[in-house]
């Protein structure tokens, strides 16, 4: 039933005939590593596992020598909090009263370019069960969203699609989404960006790590039967680079998208959880990328001995499938549970009770080996390390793009800056209608952001916020955020910037910052360029997270986001997870919370504009150099921001980042439905002091009673503050005095009137 798989020699080899090792994504030495591996030709099916688990998706075979500096410069203290890291299906951090905290963000865009609506909610779907093996609850999801040109012919077909996927998965799941972001750039136009997060939650000591020991023990495949879907998904999709044909026409990559069934899934936690809680399960691995080749693999390379799986037991909703595509099969909704023998009756119970199919394809064996047998016959005969942790390492060329000196020399500094008063408010108006910096409430609207009643702050956050548990009112807070324009600009800096502001997002909450989790989204690493992004920016997020004292605990690295030559902006998406003992004294956005409150700026403002967004929206400029980042200053930032959340200092906070000063005050008056008058510091520039998205910057409210309390404590701690105005309750106005008026009608019309007007009012 198995054929072998070989080809013709290098030196009678035809290039211009097909070979199956490289239809699979297969380089020639790789292939022939297999070969020296298994000491004979694969068999087609062993061929098709190590082509999904050696390819650039699953392998990490371009990125490991790099990410390894994450690991190199995480110190004990930042570990000490950690019960599950890097290498794990996500990591899993301690936030005290005996509660755990597991999140992990991952990518989906090649999918999502493809077959927009499936490729978003299969990305949705595929993290949520990577929380769900870690034994927790899910409990919130986000997404970091890129897209071509707003007004691009092909933008609105990509939109429109994923915004539905993440919305009507995550929404089926019954899973508030707290937050993220939408950017649009012509840079991902034919390659959108779709990096889903999901947080979960469990007791400490409910935490399952995936792991396949003791010989007997058996091996259930439960959820979904397997289909032909998303065959070739992480080894051809995802590890290739589109040539601009994937859609139109046949859509040839169609078949590689999986299909997803958001009610099944919603089914399928509640099984594992009670599987969990009746502890009758020694670990669950969940079928995403790479199928059954990665959970058997990986299970059985986790455990203490070998495993024998007998595939044709395995239920399909497809007929005449090969035991290379059941292997292969990305088909969601599935999860993989090893099982001591006397629980097998307990499990397949509680999975009668939920109505999911359950079926034991195999057990634990004292071997060395995977074996994988179809209808008696031996298909896979394998050492499970060598298909799932041994595969090519590459230390692929890096070199500084010959171009870099040219983008950084090309300043903002000769771009005509706004000098009036009706310029700068023309300005304003201009910024806050841009594709780059309007609203999100068209995106937003068609996610739930309360369901489960648990979520305390996620429309008009910085973060969103969720309650963990009721009795205490502890729970954490989330943020994510990128630019790949910094990036591109210095991709150390660059994904430093990230980090600050996903740190700072979640300390104006009042909330703790713990740990990161990330998803690097760069071009080709077959290019020397890209390469060089990737590197500094690994090396800039490590340092920052050794300067805060925060570790990474997992994250994801997608390649190959191009369309021909073309990469897209580096994109280094920073989660960062926090803890807040008591969400009742969370901070909010809007502002009008007390009567007459001060505006209070904490930190510098400098005449920063490389990489800004006005330049990009006003000008169609990127070059210079991006801002600077002090991540001394940032903690200073969290630890006021906390102890002023803790003593009610504090009413309302907003972070400064794109847009600057001008973004924060419109966004924090809007989301408060009140006016505030603005005076800018004596001597400084209107332009600058309004635009300039200098870092380390914070917006506050403070009650009136408070102001001197607060501001002693600012400049006890050395953290520069200036009162930059008050909140006007009475008036219907953002007015900068000495400088121009705006009424909160203008303001509101104008930033969230544009994406309804470019894509219509509702999704089609």
């Amino acid at each position: 039933m198995s054929t072998h798989v070989d080809t013709v020699t290098t030196a009678t080899a035809n290039p211009d005939t097909p070979q199956p090792f490289k239809e699979l994504g297969l380089k020639e030495d790789e292939y022939a590593r297999i070969k020296e591996i298994l000491g004979r030709r694969p068999t087609d099916a062993e061929l098709a596992m190590y082509s999904v688990m050696w390819s650039e998706h699953c392998s990490y075979k371009s990125s490991k020598v790099h990410l390894r500096y994450f690991g190199e410069t995480t110190t004990d203290e930042m570990r000490s909090s950690m019960l599950a890291g890097i290498g794990e299906n996500a990591g899993v951090v301690d936030v005290g009263d005996g509660w755990a905290v597991t999140f992990k963000v991952e990518s989906h865009n090649h999918p999502s370019y493809v077959e927009p609506y499936q490729g978003a909610a299969t990305g949705v779907g595929g993290i949520v069960r990577d929380i769900m093996a870690m034994g927790a609850r899910p409990i919130a999801v986000m997404d970091q969203l890129r897209f071509g040109a707003a007004d691009a012919p092909d933008t609105r077909r990509v939109v429109d699609g994923i915004v539905r996927g993440v919305g009507g998965y995550g929404n089926s799941l019954g899973l508030p989404n707290v937050g993220g972001e939408t950017v649009f750039d012509p840079s991902y136009a034919g390659n959108p960006l779709v990096n889903a997060l999901c947080a979960g939650v469990m007791r400490t000591e409910d935490l399952h790590l995936a792991f396949a020991s003791g010989a007997g023990n058996k091996i259930i495949l439960f959820g979904a039967r397997t289909g032909l879907d998303g065959i070739g998904g992480v080894s051809v999709l995802a590890s290739e680079t589109f040539d601009g044909d994937e859609t139109g026409g046949g859509r040839k990559k169609l078949p590689a998208v999986q299909v997803g069934d958001p009610f099944t899934e919603k089914v399928l936690i509640e099984c594992c959880l009670e599987l969990y809680q009746a502890k009758i399960v020694i670990g669950i691995q969940d079928l995403g990328g790479a199928g059954l080749s990665c959970a058997t693999s990986e299970l059985a390379a986790a455990g203490d001995g070998g495993m024998h799986i007998e595939l044709d037991k395995v239920p399909m909703r497809a007929t005449g499938m090969t035991p290379a595509e059941v292997l292969s099969s990305e088909s969601q909704e599935r999860m993989c549970a090893v099982v001591a023998p006397e629980n097998v009756d307990a499990f397949m119970d509680v999975c009668r009770k939920w109505d999911v199919l359950a079926t034991v394809i195999g057990e634990v064996t004292d071997g060395e080996h995977l074996v994988v047998t179809w209808h008696g016959e031996t298909v896979v005969d394998v050492p499970p390390r060598t298909v799932a942790h041994d595969g090519p390492v590459y230390e692929r060329p890096v070199q500084r793009p010959d171009d870099q000196d040219a983008l950084i020399a090309n300043t903002s500094d000769s771009l005509t800056r706004p000098q009036t008063p009706d310029e700068l408010r023309a300005t304003l108006l201009q910024m806050i209608g841009s594709p780059q910096l309007c609203s999100r409430r068209w995106i937003t609207e068609q996610y739930d952001r309360y369901v489960r009643g648990n979520t305390v702050l996620a429309e008009h956050a910085d973060a969103g916020v969720i309650r963990i548990d009721e009795t205490t009112g502890r729970g954490i807070a989330l943020a994510t955020d990128a630019s790949g324009r910094y990036t591109k600009l210095d991709p150390y800096v660059g994904a430093q910037l990230a980090l600050a502001e996903a740190f700072r997002n979640v300390a104006v909450t009042g909330a703790t910052p713990k740990a990161v989790t990330n998803c690097l989204n760069f071009g080709s690493p077959e290019d020397p360029a890209v390469m060089w992004q990737f590197q500094q920016a690994v090396r800039g997020l490590a340092d920052g997270c050794v300067t805060l004292g925060i570790p990474v605990t997992g994250g994801n690295v997608s390649f190959y986001n191009q369309t021909g030559q073309t990469p897209i902006l580096p994109t280094p998406v920073v989660g960062v997870l926090g803890v807040i003992d008591d969400v009742r004294r969370r901070i909010p956005t809007g502002l009008g919370l007390e009567p007459g409150e001060s505006l209070i700026l904490l930190g510098d403002t400098h005449d920063e504009f490389g990489g800004s967004i006005w330049s990009q929206v006003v000008h169609d400029h990127l070059g210079g150099v991006p801002p600077k980042v002090d991540f001394a200053r940032e903690q200073l930032l969290a630890d006021v921001l906390l102890a002023g959340s803790r003593d009610g200092m504090i009413s309302a906070a907003h972070d400064l980042s794109e847009g600057g000063l001008a973004q924060a005050v419109v966004e924090a008056a809007l989301a408060g439905e009140t006016g505030c008058r603005i005076l800018l510091p004596e001597g400084a520039d209107p332009f600058v002091a309004l635009f300039s998205e200098s870092s380390g910057r914070v917006l506050v409210a403070v009650p009136r009673t408070e102001e001197t309390r607060f501001t002693k404590m600012c400049s006890a701690r050395e953290l520069p503050w200036v009162r930059i105005g008050v909140v006007d309750q009475g008036s219907d106005s953002v007015e900068v005095q000495d400088q121009f008026s705006v009424t909160l009608d203008e303001l509101r019309s104008t930033f969230e009137g544009t994406l309804p007007a470019i894509f219509g009012s509702h999704v089609s």
